[in-house]
């Protein structure tokens, strides 16, 4: 049998090196699906071009090996912010390498920078409008009361979609007035709940609910341990949720752009405009860096901007 060219061996060496990182995203740090996904796309592309120079193994990638990946997504025409992201998962990876392989002493990525696209800033509504998009839903039938508690909380509590689709019965505490949330990275947090979101989800809860899970289990279905339910008893879906979302902002006549993560945006927003720690937003949103949260501080002077520029007699 004919040997394997240095090209292949090289491939084999660095796509295994590729599936152990993402194997170690995967179990040990628990990211999501869609996260591994934009990591594992990120590093097929790094692993073709470091094939095609004929590397024998991760431990002779250069810095010169990563700025050249970097131009190749520029020259497919790809937008700053992806290859920005690029880079970050290339650089995760290289950090891994030097941690867990003996023969990898160095990380490639160090001094490698690239122009910092711009933060795009979040869609946020004003508070009229996010009460007139709450106040608008029709409640006059089950699901009506389900799309009202689950908007509420959406905005109540500054959820993910993600979190808010999954939230489980059991991470209620509406009484004592927080929820238990399980956010990216399988972290635990504890969210204070507003009045309003209480109120209405506890209307669901007792009112609605039941009559979904009963729904569910008539089709056979017994894992209804999930709050937000669709009108079969099932759990709703990124899409169901988007639907419920448009038809609410239409239906109140509200203008600026709805996207699903708006009522998130603009609970954080609200909160600083209303004079919130910046820490104590961190804290309630769950990121891990605070970096993530400031982007509201742009949309906050902004919104400052906006008020001198109303209300000052030399404006």
């Amino acid at each position: 049998m004919a040997a394997p060219d240095s090209a292949s061996a090289a491939a084999t060496a660095i796509d295994d090196a590729i599936d152990e990182y993402l194997l170690y995203l995967t179990v040990e740090r628990g990211l999501s699906r869609n996260t591994i996904a934009a990591y594992r796309s990120d590093l097929t592309f790094y692993g073709k071009v470091l094939s095609g120079a004929g590397l024998a193994a991760p431990s002779s990638i250069t810095r010169d090996h990563v700025e050249r990946f970097l131009g190749s997504r520029r020259a497919d025409g790809v937008s700053g912010r992806t290859v920005a992201r690029a880079l970050s998962s290339v650089r995760g990876f290289h950090r891994f390498l030097v941690a867990n392989d003996p023969s990898v002493s160095k990380d490639a990525t160090e001094n490698v920078t690239i122009e910092r696209p711009l933060k795009k800033l979040p869609d946020v509504l004003p508070v009229h409008e996010i009460e007139r998009l709450l106040e608008g839903v029709d409640t006059g039938t089950m699901l009506g009361i389900r799309n009202r508690a689950m908007l509420e909380m959406s905005y109540g509590a500054g959820l993910r979609v993600s979190e808010l689709l999954s939230l489980d019965i059991s991470a209620l505490a509406l009484e004592e007035g927080y929820l238990r949330i399980m956010g990216k990275g399988a972290k635990e947090r504890i969210v204070p709940v507003g009045g309003e979101a209480i109120r209405w989800t506890t209307r669901y809860r007792e009112t609605v609910r039941p009559s979904l899970v009963e729904r569910a289990r008539r089709s056979g279905r017994t894992d209804t341990s999930v709050l937000f339910l669709n009108a079969r008893g099932r759990p709703l879906s990124r899409m169901g949720y988007w639907k419920i979302l448009k038809a609410a902002a239409l239906g109140a006549g509200v203008r600026g752009r709805v996207k699903p993560h708006t009522l998130r945006h603009s609970f954080a927003t609200h909160l600083l405009e209303g004079g919130c720690d910046l820490r104590v937003v961190q804290e309630l949103l769950g990121h891990s860096d605070i970096s993530t949260t400031q982007i509201y501080t742009s949309v906050d002077r902004t919104y400052l901007k906006e008020v001198v520029a109303t209300f000052h007699p030399r404006s």
